[in-house]
């Protein structure tokens, strides 16, 4: 090896989950060193629709939600930027009455969640926002959410843990990951070898891969999902805009361009890769004509699409193996993960110091997709639960942050 660290934790993945529970440890006190494959943020963090919403979460994600909710605003103290963060509103539109029922048991559903949210019927949708197509039916409004750009918050939040101390180690792949003793032997990139008492899976749509090799296979797909941006406009839209029942999601940021997603890209020969489909791109620029008239004529700029990790059940893989101490999971956020990323970089870093954390995550376990086997007596990979437990080594050696 022409180089080794031996560290506190180790995190697969630089993406915005693991460069805030970088930066969350570092915080703590704890030596960190997060790698990935390519560059810190380039995968489905830095090139996602930049939607920061709670509103249509599953109930069991709202906890985690609301955590990451109070961080947004104080992104500039705690990475440099604001990443463009505006808390606009969040604007989920009915397009018939099945749609709108859906919205109002949503609503319901989720009333103790503190989401505020305010049912807008089509007379009301037509006077707050006259640039929505009079088709619509109407709407659910959560004026706490936003949007923000998912290129700038992610790579940012990986200089913050390079700024505060921790091995950030880019275009690293790890090749090799063993359990050793009281901790983990890793190999990355090209002769560098690592020893941390922690590991952290946060590798997107390649953490399948490390959770296999533990005896915790997933079932872990990937998608693609595909945007647009335009020319910069006047300003027309107010809020970032949904849809219940998917189809189309639309956001203008301050400069003018509108960014709009709904679509899935298409996959290449190698699977990491992918490219927007001619058809998808142009159904999404017709969905966006119908329902937002002026934006009829304006000239999309750019396409993309990028990978992501998606679980059959729409919810992450969050918390500890079931079968190997030390090891923890953060991954399979099927198209969600921008808003919550900053707060289940906190949660990890709880886990890691506490063995447990005060926001409910159970119903994001790993073993909810098989019953981990039974380790022999002198095996050390005992389980230690997704929540709470003993706590892996090492303790803090710093004040929390």
């Amino acid at each position: 090896m022409s180089r080794h660290l031996d560290i506190d934790v180790a995190i697969i993945g630089g993406g915005l989950v693991g460069s805030s529970a970088a930066l969350a440890l570092r915080g703590m006190g704890f030596s960190v060193a997060l790698l990935d494959k390519g560059f810190c943020g380039a995968q489905a963090s830095g090139v996602n629709y930049g939607g920061v919403r709670r509103q249509g979460r599953p109930r069991e994600q709202l906890p985690l939600s609301q955590r990451a909710h109070a961080i947004w605003p104080r992104l500039k103290e705690r990475i440099g930027i604001d990443g463009e963060f505006l808390r606009s509103g969040h604007l989920k539109l009915a397009r018939s009455e099945a749609e709108m029922a859906a919205l109002e048991a949503y609503a319901e559903a989720v009333a103790d969640q503190g989401l505020d949210l305010e049912l807008v019927g089509h007379n009301g949708l037509r006077e707050r926002f006259p640039w929505i197509d009079g088709s619509i039916l109407g709407a659910s409004l959560c004026a706490g959410d936003g949007h923000a750009n998912p290129r700038l918050v992610s790579a940012a939040f990986a200089s913050a843990a390079r700024r505060a101390g921790a091995h950030v180690l880019e275009n690293t792949p790890v090749t090799g990951l063993t359990r050793n003793g009281e901790g983990f032997a890793l190999e990355a990139g090209e002769g560098i070898g690592l020893s941390a008492r922690v590991v952290i899976n946060s590798a997107g749509a390649w953490a399948d891969r490390f959770a296999t090799d533990f005896g915790e296979p997933v079932p872990l797909s990937r998608i693609y999902p595909s945007m647009i941006v335009t020319e910069p406009l006047a300003p027309v839209m107010t809020v970032n805009i949904g849809m219940e029942g998917g189809g189309i999601y639309a956001r203008q940021v301050e400069r003018g361009n509108v960014v709009v997603g709904g679509e899935r890209g298409l996959p290449l020969d190698d699977p990491d890769f992918s490219r927007p489909r001619g058809a998808g791109a142009l159904a999404i620029m017709n969905r966006t004509a119908e329902i937002f008239p002026a934006l009829r004529h304006a000239q999309a700029i750019r396409f993309w699409s990028g990978t992501e990790a998606a679980m059959p059940d729409r919810n992450p893989v969050i918390g500890f193996s079931g079968t190997t101490p030390g090891l923890l999971h953060a991954f399979g956020f099927t198209g969600a993960g921008f808003q919550i990323a900053p707060g289940v970089g906190e949660v990890l870093a709880e886990l890691v110091r506490d063995g447990r954390t005060p926001t409910p995550i159970d119903a994001f376990s790993i073993t909810r997709f098989s019953r981990p086997p039974v380790p022999p007596e002198n095996d050390d990979r005992t389980s230690h639960g997704s929540g709470a437990g003993p706590h892996p080594e090492p303790q803090s050696r710093g004040a929390s942050t």
